[in-house]
């Protein structure tokens, strides 16, 4: 199917769904993304950085370990695979122009990092830590580490050292921020200096690897939407069993002979889904995805038990919400919903 014949503006679901990512009238050029890669570029213009990265469309936001060029994800260059995005993933990963900024300026870290090898120095060593150390499924973060910088929702500088010089980067780079007093008596605030130091040293020099490799690109990838978004929900999401019976009974207790049923417990997850669905991915930085997959789990636990609340829904709300949020932590920690054995 060519191009010209797709109008992703009247396209069906279901036809839209069949498609191969690489069959869609993709581009950055004439969309809302070129002028968030024209902001991008002015920034570092201002700051006096010759570099600016490729940008290019592909399957998730990334920077191909190496390369200075950045990856933009497909769905963000239409509405119609933005709605798409949303109705499966429940978010858009970059969707507006404030987020789209803040992960253009974080990738743009490494593609930097890689464009002038600054990884090879020593000092960058001892202030980051070993580019070489490996990258793992899940890490442990401290959320109240003083010495990484905050900036993407899920404390990402804590993952890997090259994560942690992208962040502090694209803090450094934000335009009006004032990070000098926002991380006042951080230990963070010598990382952001450390970058300042680094780009007044590169500013006006080329970099020393001016072209990178494209992995990944859109244009490429032959998997339909459907199979697409299969397996981008199975990475989020992990198939468990049943194993919330006690812990449900122990939040949804036996009725008391005082007491009457005010509801079923299944009923109250739904009726405050959202709510509990917003709040504990703001607190935890989990993808929406799979913490609605797990309430989903546990409702429909509820169902099958038969479980009632004897108690106000509030209540309910709050030890529903804190037994989310501990299982959210586990698997952020561990990879696993629930601890080893």
């Amino acid at each position: 199917m060519g191009h010209k014949k797709i109008d992703l503006s009247v396209i069906t679901g279901e036809e839209l769904f069949n498609l191969r990512i690489c069959d869609l009238p993709l581009k950055i050029e004439e969309t809302w993304l070129q002028s968030c890669v024209n902001q991008l570029y002015s920034e570092l213009d201002n700051k006096e950085i010759k570099f600016k990265p490729p940008c290019y469309l592909t399957d998730e936001w990334l920077t191909p370990d190496g390369e200075p060029v950045v990856g933009v994800p497909f769905f963000l260059v239409h509405p119609a695979l933005m709605k798409l995005e949303k109705k499966i993933m429940l978010d858009v990963e970059g969707g507006t122009k404030q987020w789209c900024m803040k992960l253009l300026r974080h990738e743009t870290g490494h593609a930097l990092n890689y464009a002038y090898k600054l990884y090879k120095r020593k000092k960058w060593q001892r202030i980051f830590g070993k580019f070489s150390k490996e990258y793992s499924d899940t890490y442990r973060f401290r959320p109240y580490s003083k010495s990484f910088v905050r900036h993407l929702e899920d404390y990402y500088a804590q993952y890997h050292p090259d994560e942690d010089f992208a962040e502090t980067f694209a803090v450094w780079l934000t335009p009006g921020f004032d990070w000098q007093n926002q991380y006042k008596g951080w230990k963070a605030l010598q990382k952001l200096r450390y970058v300042e130091e680094l780009m007044r040293e590169i500013k006006d020099k080329d970099p020393l690897l001016k072209q990178g490799k494209k992995y990944w690109q859109a244009s490429r990838l032959r998997i339909t939407l459907k199979n697409y978004y299969k397996r981008k929900k199975h990475f989020y999401a992990e198939d468990f069993p049943d194993f919330h019976d006690i812990n449900l009974r122990k939040i949804f207790q036996e009725k008391n002979k005082t007491q009457e049923c005010v509801f079923s417990a299944s009923e109250v997850i739904k009726k405050y889904r959202k709510d509990i669905l917003d709040n504990v991915s703001v607190w935890t930085g989990e993808k929406k995805y799979v913490i609605d997959n797990l309430l989903g789990t546990i409702a429909s636990r509820c169902k099958s038990l038969g479980l009632k609340a004897f108690v106000s829904e509030s209540l309910i709300v709050l030890k529903i919400s804190t037994y989310i949020t501990a299982l959210i932590m586990n698997y952020m920690y561990t990879g696993r919903f629930r601890g080893k054995k």
